[in-house]
């Protein structure tokens, strides 16, 4: 019962506290230039093309394809103790071996190097 309260107190707040910052965050001023769509022949307030590289976002994507397999890693250890072991050494060997021949890869390919950049 009391968790039930206090779940529903904290529903009403979070509400309360989404509906007041919609309200605030409304711009009341409109401006025809800004809302207009941006077509060719028309001069942009800023440039719309800032350079990019490549290689910082193939880093970026890198780091985030070893962060979801290091969370996929993570409960492997936790799974010991309730899994057959010969089935459980043989999946945690093999997405081990899939972890470090993707790094090999990426090593191979230098996109690790930071010399490069």
């Amino acid at each position: 019962m009391i968790m039930s309260i206090f779940s529903l107190t904290l529903f009403l707040i979070s509400l309360i506290l989404m509906i007041i910052s919609t309200i605030l965050s409304k711009k009341t001023t409109l401006d025809r230039e800004k809302s207009s769509p941006f077509e060719c022949g028309f001069d942009a307030i800023s440039s719309s093309r800032i350079p990019f590289s490549l290689r910082f976002f193939l880093i970026a994507v890198i780091f985030l394809i070893f962060d979801v397999e290091i969370a996929l890693v993570m409960p492997i250890m936790s799974t010991f103790f309730l899994s057959n072991t010969k089935i459980w050494m043989t999946t945690s060997f093999l997405i081990m071996i899939i972890l470090i021949w993707g790094l090999y890869h990426e090593w191979n390919m230098n996109s690790l190097d930071w010399k490069l950049f």
